[in-house]
């Protein structure tokens, strides 16, 4: 069964350990916009990383990678999701800036020019849970033998065109992402991400929790709106292939994208599987702190995931009033110390359907 041996990641709020500290502080990395104009794109905010000039899609992925390479013996297989690519020199290049080369479309020019031992390099596209099906194929090369060591990855940036995509069929703006919240006004993008080193269950280094499954649905129900049916099976395909029960599950780290359709149904589908009694698992959420990172989420949660299996669980941000289909489900509002967290079930749903849940087990010391 394979293991998580390392994951490294960039947000808003910096690094994984400076993430993390920060959601427990309670800070929201949402702001005004940088480089793209509110008015164009009907959005005022997002949750961007700092620079001049705002870094790439590659160079935050390239950061992640990097400490994937050390201590390599051969070449380690990368499998890299995405959402957008590397979308913003192909909006310069449609308003007449500037040229685009289409090997931008796939990271893994970039990736092995720049970390040769990091090779073979397959980027796929799916949605919001990109990362979360990177993560997928990962667990499986290393659970069939094909090798010792798969590093799955993620990454998406803030982009003028998704910007437009979501403020044009919205007449406010939303300020803040505000997961399950009665008062949410819809989503936020957020740059960043995220690489996970997957390893055998022989694997002597250190190990930051056990990978016991990753269940995967594509219910293709409709463009963009979700179907708890096909959340309702990914959770379960993910608890069979991990043997355990529901009732194993100590949180979630839900998919909590603070929008109209997605917060009901996915509390609906925890609903049907976990039940909604107070014994239930807790259930966290990340992006009303980071945004929605899309293509990196999913490691973006596994990140946050892995750091609750030391008790400690962040509130989540912008969660005040909660919406009808919370009632009985244990939301966590006030941050939380020394909770009994051995199993988390990490969420992620993209557009079309194609949903993945994951399972990371705390390995007693």
């Amino acid at each position: 069964m394979a293991l998580l041996a390392q994951i490294v990641v960039r947000t808003c709020l910096g690094d994984g350990e400076s993430t993390f500290r920060r959601m427990m502080a309670g800070a929201v990395g949402a702001r005004p916009l940088d480089g793209i104009d509110a008015d164009l794109v009907n959005v005022g905010a997002g949750y961007q990383i700092t620079g001049t000039p705002a870094p790439s899609a590659t160079e935050l992925l390239l950061q992640c990678l990097a400490p994937m390479a050390e201590h390599s013996e051969g070449s380690r297989p990368v499998v890299i999701g995405t959402g957008l690519r590397e979308v913003r020199p192909i909006e310069r290049w449609a308003v007449g800036e500037g040229a685009v080369d289409a090997g931008c479309l796939d990271f893994g020019k970039d990736v092995t020019a720049k970390l040769p031992d990091l090779w073979p390099v397959t980027t796929i596209s799916n949605a919001c849970s990109a990362s979360g099906h990177a993560l997928a194929i990962a667990q499986d090369m290393v659970d069939s033998g094909e090798a010792a060591a798969v590093v799955a990855a993620g990454v998406d940036v803030v982009a003028a065109s998704m910007l437009a995509m979501i403020g044009r069929v919205s007449q406010t703006r939303t300020a803040r992402v505000r997961p399950f919240d009665t008062d949410r006004t819809g989503v936020l993008l957020g740059d960043g991400a995220a690489a996970a080193l997957v390893v055998a269950d022989d694997w002597t280094g250190p190990v930051v929790g056990r990978l016991l499954a990753t269940g995967l649905s594509c219910d293709a129900f409709h463009e963009t709106a979700p179907s708890e049916d096909g959340i309702v099976r990914a959770m379960r395909d993910a608890h069979r292939r991990g043997g355990r029960a529901a009732a194993d599950v100590d949180l979630i780290v839900a998919h909590g994208t603070g929008t109209a359709l997605n917060d009901p149904v996915e509390l609906g589908a925890i609903a049907e599987v976990f039940g909604t009694a107070d014994a239930g698992p807790l259930v966290a959420a990340g992006k009303g702190a980071v945004g929605h990172t899309s293509g990196a989420a999913a490691l973006v949660s596994l990140d946050l995931a892995a750091r609750t299996l030391t008790g400690d669980v962040p509130a989540i941000a912008g969660l005040v009033r909660p919406i009808a289909e919370a009632t009985g489900i244990r939301l966590v509002r006030s941050p939380l110390r020394d909770a009994t967290v051995n199993l988390v079930q990490v969420n992620a749903f993209g557009f079309g359907g194609v949903n993945a849940v994951t399972l990371l087990e705390r390995i007693a010391s």
